[in-house]
């Protein structure tokens, strides 16, 4: 097990109640993923301290399209650990469940731009076979993964962003695939716990990094580090004016939980953090300070016409909600989040 992630692990446990996971099954899709990653660390950790008086049962479902992870080759032998390689459109039955994660889906921009109707089925049809499912299967908790890309490009009126705001979003653009199949996917959450009292809660992402995020994901973070790593200088396809806030993944992966444990069904949650919010130039110089190197900032255009086509210009959450209803408090600063994904990077070869 990666070092760094089992030290973010233990950071994550001293702040849940993980007694309510005492002898529960807990069923995760989209396990072999960036986030699924986290969580799966983060149950079979808490088996392995023996936490818990009773050990939970993990069950880990992912179609694997795009290899199946080092870390679960590890584990698979485990008798508290079950995996399934199965499409989440697909299903119609699921193992029954005290709680479910729902974190199977494309997040990567270029990615899903290259999968769009693979992407909207994840985030449609396939919550809507979970939902369908608790229906008539009773849980203590689901969690659906949403995205802050259901705001789309606020005004600046309305950044930091409240979860009552109702986004500028396009539903023809190149991303558009994403954005609204979230935003539908909300829909349905909020309506399933209002017709059929299906308790699910929607987590709100604001863009998440870390270790276990693949160097290739062509997200902006592994990208630089990529670069840098190749021996190459940061390359910034736009003129790096766009700004974001970055929350490192044991920061997030908190907030996660804390929404899964809470009784806040049908409401949405933004998980992120409020500062820095740094544009993409500021973010590489941050970076090659940080690092000490003799590496330049250049700029180039990407060979993807849409590249930029709805890309927001800031992304920055309101947390008021996170904190008086789940007392989220994100600790990690982006230097030292930074630092661990680099170390990561270092340590397992890319």
């Amino acid at each position: 097990m990666n070092s760094i992630i089992r030290e973010d692990i233990l950071k994550i446990i001293n702040k849940i109640d993980n007694s309510r996971f005492d002898g529960k099954t807990v069923l995760l899709t989209g396990a072999a993923g960036f986030l699924g990653t986290y969580f799966s660390h983060y149950f079979l950790i808490l088996n392995e301290l023996e936490i818990l008086k009773e050990k939970c049962k993990l069950i880990c479902l992912d179609n694997y399209s795009r290899g199946v992870p080092d870390w679960l080759n590890e584990f698979k032998n485990r008798k508290d650990l079950v995996l399934e390689e199965s499409n989440i459109v697909e299903c119609k039955t699921f193992p029954k469940s005290d709680f479910i994660i729902h974190a199977a889906s494309i997040a990567s921009p270029t990615f899903y731009r290259i999968h769009p109707i693979e992407t909207m089925d994840a985030n449609v049809i396939g919550l809507r076979n979970l939902l369908e499912f608790a229906k008539t299967n009773k849980c203590e908790s689901i969690l659906y993964f949403s995205t802050s890309e259901i705001y789309g490009d606020p005004d600046k009126d309305n950044i930091p962003t409240k979860e009552t705001y109702r986004g500028n979003v396009s539903c023809t653009g190149p991303r558009a695939c994403y954005d609204e199949s979230k935003r539908y996917g909300e829909t349905l959450s909020v309506n399933f716990w209002k017709q059929y009292g299906v308790p699910v809660k929607i987590a709100r992402p604001f863009n998440n990094y870390g270790p276990g995020l693949k160097i290739t994901d062509k997200r902006v973070i592994p990208d630089f580090f990529k670069n840098i790593l190749d021996g190459n200088d940061i390359n910034i396809l736009s003129d790096g004016q766009a700004t974001r806030t970055f929350c490192y993944v044991s920061d997030a992966i908190t907030g996660y939980l804390q929404i899964l444990l809470s009784d806040h069904n049908g409401e949405s949650f933004n998980i992120g953090t409020e500062s820095p919010e740094i544009n993409m130039v500021d973010l590489a110089k941050t970076i090659i300070k940080l690092l000490d190197l003799p590496t330049k900032i250049i700029f180039s255009k990407s060979s993807d016409k849409e590249y930029l086509t709805d890309n927001p210009q800031r992304r920055c959450p309101d947390l008021s909600k996170s904190k008086e209803l789940l007392n989220y408090s994100p600790i990690v600063s982006l230097n030292d989040g930074l630092l661990n994904v680099y170390k990561y990077y270092k340590e397992e070869n890319r």
